[in-house]
C-alpha cells in the first residue's frame, strides 16, 4: 500500500516529537526522490545576542534535514544514521520569518552518503550552504 505526501510529512514529523527537531520547531515540510525541505522560524529562541539568527541553529537545521533525508532513503530496519561531518557557511543574516534547508544528494552510497543543504529565507535569498556527510551503520 502506497502513503501519500501528506501520510509520510505527518509521519515524519511525529518522528521528532521530544527531539532537537521539537525544540528549534523545526518541521519537514516537503520531500521528493532526491531531496528533503524543512523549515524553522527565525525568532528569539534561536537568535544571537544582537538578534539575528545563530549560526549554530542553521548547523543544526541542516544537520536534522540532511540526516532526516538519509534516514528515508535507507532501510531504517537494517541500517542506521549518524551525522560524520557538517560545514556551514553563513552569506547573510535574518531576524524573521522562516528559513528553509532543501538537502539534496550529491553521493548516496550504501555506507557514506554526502548533502548539499541550501538554507534560505522567505524570499528565496541564500542564507547559508551546507555540507553533511552520513554514515549508515548496520544495526546488530
Amino acid at each position: 500500500m502506497q502513503i501519500s505526501k501528506e501520510e509520510m510529512l505527518a509521519k515524519a514529523n511525529e518522528a521528532s516529537k521530544n527531539t532537537l527537531m521539537e525544540t528549534l520547531s523545526i518541521e519537514i515540510v516537503d520531500f521528493g526522490d532526491d531531496f528533503l525541505t524543512a523549515r524553522m522560524p527565525v525568532n528569539s529562541k534561536v537568535h544571537q545576542p544582537d538578534g539575528v539568527l545563530h549560526g549554530g541553529a542553521t548547523a543544526a537545521l541542516a544537520e536534522s534535514v540532511g540526516s532526516f533525508a538519509t534516514h528515508i532513503f535507507i532501510d531504517t530496519d537494517k541500517f542506521f544514521v549518524r551525522g560524520l561531518e557538517i560545514t556551514a557557511n553563513h552569506l547573510k543574516s535574518v531576524s524573521e520569518g522562516y528559513i528553509f534547508a532543501k538537502a539534496t544528494f550529491l553521493h548516496k552510497g550504501r555506507t557514506t552518503q554526502l548533502l548539499d543543504i541550501r538554507v534560505t529565507d522567505e524570499a528565496d535569498n541564500l542564507i547559508s550552504i551546507c555540507r553533511l556527510s552520513t554514515i549508515s551503520l548496520p544495526k546488530k
